[in-house]
């Protein structure tokens, strides 16, 4: 696979880079009941509590203004609390989540100014990711990524400035999973980008990239609009 390959897919509520140099970071758990897993190790079992706290803030189990309660945490993940801690450290230094004195961890809410200024750097870094590929993309490419649109929701990432933006766009993007609409419009946009992929119009590629975040975007200016509103 060409080294400069790496496709952008974002499910509304996640968006995914895979490199080209890395297949291996494509591959996905199978569907079929995989034996009992061995004991994690202290790392893994660390990565295990902030996968799962970042997976309930996407999924808008907790949303954004949310308190993030330590022993709530740990009962939830049967995770320690320097598990848990260490968990909220790392979403803080991500933008995550927000620690303030006397009122604890939650989950960060963003005015409406801060949320157009991050995607204005984050429609930046997509589009100039998206016409880094190397088109058509190789056909194995996009057998597998037809596969996975017909059954995951992938993640993993091509620099750190991109991911760095993505993770402050979490909050933002917590909603999209549970709005048909949003998913649905979401998978259409996933199955354009795979056919242009096949072909060679670069810009057309990018423009859908960035095209595909505005559902996240607009949705989220909404909320923040609506609850302005006076009751």
């Amino acid at each position: 696979m060409d080294p400069k390959t790496a496709i952008i897919i974002d499910n509304g509520c996640r968006t995914v880079l895979i490199s080209g140099d890395d297949p291996t970071r494509m591959a996905m758990k199978p569907l079929a009941t995989s034996p009992e897993p061995s004991a994690l190790s202290r790392e893994e079992e660390q990565a295990e509590v902030i996968r799962r706290l970042e997976e309930d803030i996407i999924f808008g189990r907790f949303a954004p203004g949310s308190r993030l309660v330590e022993d709530t945490l740990m009962s939830r993940y049967g995770a320690s609390r320097h598990f848990v801690r260490q968990g909220l450290f790392q979403l803080e230094r991500q933008g995550i989540v927000l620690r303030e004195k006397n009122i604890g961890a939650t989950v960060r809410f963003y005015s409406a100014e801060e949320v157009r200024q991050i995607y204005e750097v984050r429609e930046m870094l997509t589009r100039q990711a998206a016409l880094m590929i190397a088109l058509p993309a190789p056909a194995g490419l996009i057998e597998q990524l037809s596969e996975l649109q017909r059954q995951y929701c992938a993640r993993a990432y091509l620099v750190r400035s991109l991911q760095d933006y993505m993770n402050l766009t979490l909050p933002m993007r917590a909603k999209n999973l549970a709005d048909k609409d949003g998913l649905a419009l979401s998978r259409r946009q996933h199955e354009l980008m795979i056919e242009l992929l096949k072909g060679r119009d670069s810009w057309a590629l990018a423009q859908l990239c960035v095209d595909h975040m505005q559902f996240s975007k607009s949705d989220y200016l909404g909320r923040i609009a609506a609850d302005d509103k006076p009751q």
